[in-house]
């Protein structure tokens, strides 16, 4: 909406529209979907088809809530979430983030601290697929398709992927088994990389595919532990020795150098490519008005 426009508006509207109510409302109840749904995962986690109906149906919900708040009360087009271009965002997103995991695995390989020992069945790889979507999609609309959105609609681009990085690394402190540099990686890393795929799209498609790829690969191909949660029997039986500082240890590969590296790397391409395409939002107070 132009400012023009919002000043038209009745007060309770322009309330609803603050960036921080929308944090605080729809964040909110996105937040509390996302509970409900990893509470049905955990009960009918022996259940994987019944996990990813669950899921499908919760995400869903979810994007309906998200999409109706920005079109009713922003009363703007839900372009972060349009279906054109949907599938080449969100097919590149799956590769790339694939692709960023099996690398740190292969350079694991390379050093000799990572050996595989033999294979599971391929039914291995289905459990994971409900983390998955969960994870990439609930996470996403929170922490990109809110939290970002509404720091960066005050503070600009760059306290917004501050805020959103620092938040997103500090939420997995509450895994079972989470540690403080695993939490710092997550939230350089990953909290860079996701926020510099929406900056360079000002969608949610390239980020969701990351995040959900990053997780699957990691848990249903590798069997790694995924971030700071017990890691469960993928398609791959593996020997991984070596110091945790390169393996990442009980907190899985996110928390080692390794990915640190590769991930922050390809983070720091998007975060170029954005600030050359003029996807930078300044702060309020240095906006023309």
């Amino acid at each position: 909406m132009s400012d023009k426009s919002m000043s038209a508006s009745p007060l309770w509207l322009r309330a609803l529209q603050f960036p921080l109510t929308r944090l605080v409302l729809l964040g909110g109840a996105v937040l509390l979907l996302m509970a409900v749904n990893n509470g049905f995962l955990e009960k009918f986690n022996d259940s994987p088809a019944i996990s990813v109906a669950i899921t499908i149906g919760m995400a869903t919900l979810a994007v309906v809530l998200y999409s109706g708040f920005t079109r009713f009360v922003e009363q703007r087009p839900v372009f972060d979430l349009s279906l054109p271009g949907m599938g080449r965002e969100l097919g590149m997103g799956l590769l790339i983030g694939a692709s960023l995991y099996t690398v740190s695995v292969l350079v694991l390989m390379a050093l000799g601290m990572y050996r595989i020992v033999g294979l599971n069945p391929w039914t291995f790889v289905i459990p994971a697929v409900a983390m998955a979507l969960s994870s990439g999609l609930f996470e996403e609309l929170i922490f990109r398709g809110i939290l970002f959105r509404s720091v960066e609609d005050l503070c600009g681009s760059w306290i917004s992927l501050i805020v959103s990085a620092a938040v997103f690394g500090l939420i997995h402190l509450h895994n079972p088994a989470a540690t403080v540099l695993g939490a710092i990686s997550i939230s350089i890393e990953a909290g860079v990389l996701l926020a510099a795929a929406y900056m360079l799209t000002r969608r949610l498609w390239l980020s969701i595919g990351f995040h959900m790829s990053w997780n699957y690969v990691q848990s249903a191909i590798f069997s790694g532990a995924v971030s700071g949660n017990v890691a469960k029997p993928g398609l791959i039986r593996s020997n991984i020795k070596g110091p945790d500082i390169l393996t990442g240890g009980v907190f899985g590969l996110e928390s080692s150098a390794v990915a640190f590296v590769v991930c922050t790397a390809t983070g720091i391409v998007l975060l170029v490519m954005a600030v050359r395409r003029g996807k930078i939002v300044p702060p309020i107070w240095k906006r023309a008005h």
